[in-house]
């Protein structure tokens, strides 16, 4: 209804799940590479916990995306199932036939036989299974003990049956049962999704607003942003209802900014008028009240030292028996939270001009908010000048270079791809801003770009303020003249297998793989690429790096 209103293309603060508004904070890239971490190892089950609203089924529906064509998935959304209702289920998710062994209804072991058979089987082809259970927190413990037998289906490399649990915080708590300690030992990667910081909730906004197609600075003002963190404590739905209401008042009312007595009204409606958690928005009067007094008598002591007519205590005097100054408290977004925020590498008078700067002088900076200008500054690394007007990726083919892009890139796999690249940063309440990635050092650091200035940022603090969104450049084999997604072309295996065979004698890959499949999956394993056995980008870049292909590098070999 306020989208044309505020010249919008979509309703940006809707809770259907719509992928093109997808935000993915440093906590829910975290929780991803815990699932992705638990379906590369040799099996177990795998915990995704957290509260309401926080994202799991974002976290879920991004995983599902990158699992490769070889693992096969069975999903349950209603696990208030017996223990041989939810065997029942899982063999109609992977199309296993069950013929009972006897006349009469059938039994736990007439599923439990073809199944293990299907897992079986699927293991001798190279694939998968994997059990993915939602809402898990309503299994009963009967059920969740016949998933714990399920997983003692392995042979003596792995386990068959790959096991996804994801639940609400009660989940957790369940799992600490004694009763279950056999089956808590069995998780091999447990994460629990925790709801967006104050800064991370400015970001989420900026997000969703830039995607339906908001141009300029945000419609609500950082103490704005401020309060609809503090009334939704950061929980993604509760921050879409929020904003949607109070941009629906201001469509009310025709007005173009979005104000705190706004966003005060739309929680009365939507929390109906209670407090949904500690520290709402609505204080009963048993609370209130003593603090109200306490405010009063407090203010009154505050005017009666500054009039005079009382003397400070000591611990409120400075040296020379005056008032010691209020220092203003630092804004929660700048609050660091690990050790290594706290102390980010800082530049000093004595450096350079050119010297670089941190991640606070990085966040006061103008960056590119058109990626025009970025792929401009990042193509001359790899020697070459696309036309001005024209999209650089429509270009590349005649350099002999291809464009890759990821909106779910994490730092480790920064460090991994090892090259130059554009990110796109979300700083506080602005829009999206665009900046080089140019080094890495040793210790870690990574160093930004932008015109002729510089910063340099541990990975944590780029975690705060990026959203996963990389877009790099990579050489192509010679005589590329399309766009690869499967190098499958016969020059463009030739070329390939001459690398992997250059690889294979120096001793990287083992001398056991006699074919090109062989030799292709052995390096994707190494590489930690997903080993479905087509030469992807993903496979050719790192296979480029691996056999000294010339490309830009952030660290360089030593």
């Amino acid at each position: 209804m306020y989208a044309g209103y505020f010249g919008l293309q979509h309703d940006p603060f809707s809770i259907a799940p719509d992928p093109r508004y997808l935000f993915m904070s440093a906590r829910h890239r975290e929780a991803l590479a815990h699932l992705l971490y638990g379906l590369q190892g040799s099996g177990g089950i795998v915990l995704l916990t957290g509260d309401i609203g926080t994202g799991k089924t974002t976290v879920f529906r991004c995983f599902l995306e990158q699992v490769p064509d070889s693992v096969q998935v069975a999903y349950v959304f209603n696990p208030k199932l017996s223990a041989l209702e939810l065997l029942q289920t899982i063999c109609d998710e992977f199309g296993i036939e069950v013929s009972p062994a006897h006349p009469g209804p059938r039994t736990i072991k007439d599923h439990i036989d073809p199944l293990n058979a299907f897992l079986l089987t699927l293991h001798a082809q190279g694939r998968q299974a994997m059990l993915v259970i939602d809402e898990a927190q309503n299994l009963s413990a009967d059920v969740l003990e016949q998933l714990r037998l399920l997983t003692n289906l392995e042979t003596a490399e792995r386990k068959l049956l790959q096991i996804v649990l994801i639940g609400q915080p009660e989940l957790r708590d369940l799992l600490q049962k004694p009763e279950l300690e056999q089956l808590s030992q069995r998780i091999v990667a447990r994460y629990h999704l925790q709801a967006l910081s104050a800064q991370e909730t400015g970001q989420y906004l900026a997000h969703r607003l830039g995607v339906a197609g908001w141009q300029g600075p945000l419609p609500m003002a950082p103490r704005v942003i401020k309060r609809i963190h503090r009334l939704s404590q950061g929980v993604p739905r509760r921050i879409n209802l929020l904003a949607g209401r109070a941009m629906l008042g201001a469509y009310a009312t025709q007005r173009e900014r979005i104000t705190e007595a706004m966003v005060d009204q739309a929680a009365r409606e939507i929390f109906d008028g209670r407090p949904e958690h500690p520290g709402g928005w609505r204080l009963t009067w048993r609370i209130t009240l003593p603090a109200l007094g306490l405010l009063l008598l407090v203010s009154l002591l505050l005017s009666l030292l500054a009039l005079g007519w009382i003397k400070a205590p000591e611990w409120m005097q400075d040296k020379g028996g005056e008032p010691a100054a209020l220092q203003p408290d630092p804004s929660p977004m700048a609050q660091p939270t690990t050790p290594e925020e706290r102390s980010p590498t800082k530049a000093t008078p004595a450096q350079a001009e050119d010297a670089p700067g941190d991640i606070e002088a990085l966040l006061a900076a103008k960056l590119w908010q058109d990626e025009a200008p970025a792929w401009q500054a990042l193509a001359p690394l790899w020697a070459w000048t696309p036309d001005p007007g024209t999209d650089p990726c429509k270009q590349t083919l005649g350099a002999g270079l291809q464009c890759f892009r990821s909106d779910r890139m994490t730092p480790e796999g920064l460090s991994r791809l090892n090259r130059p690249a554009i990110l796109t940063l979300r700083l506080a309440d602005r829009m999206p801003q665009r900046v080089l990635l140019t080094r890495q050092d040793a210790d870690g650091q990574f160093w930004l770009a932008h015109a002729s200035r510089q910063w340099r940022v541990s990975a944590s603090e780029l975690g705060r303020i990026w959203d996963g969104s990389y877009a790099t450049l990579w050489r192509t084999p010679p005589g590329t003249r399309e766009r690869i997604v499967d190098a499958r072309l016969p020059e463009q295996r030739q070329w390939i297998d001459t690398r992997l065979v250059q690889l294979q004698q120096a001793g990287h890959i083992a001398s056991t793989h006699n074919t090109y499949e062989q030799r292709l999956v052995a390096f994707q394993e190494k590489a930690g690429v997903e080993t479905h056995g087509k030469a992807s980008p993903m496979t050719l870049m790192q296979l480029n790096q691996a056999t000294g292909v010339d490309e830009p590098v952030l660290v360089k070999a030593e």
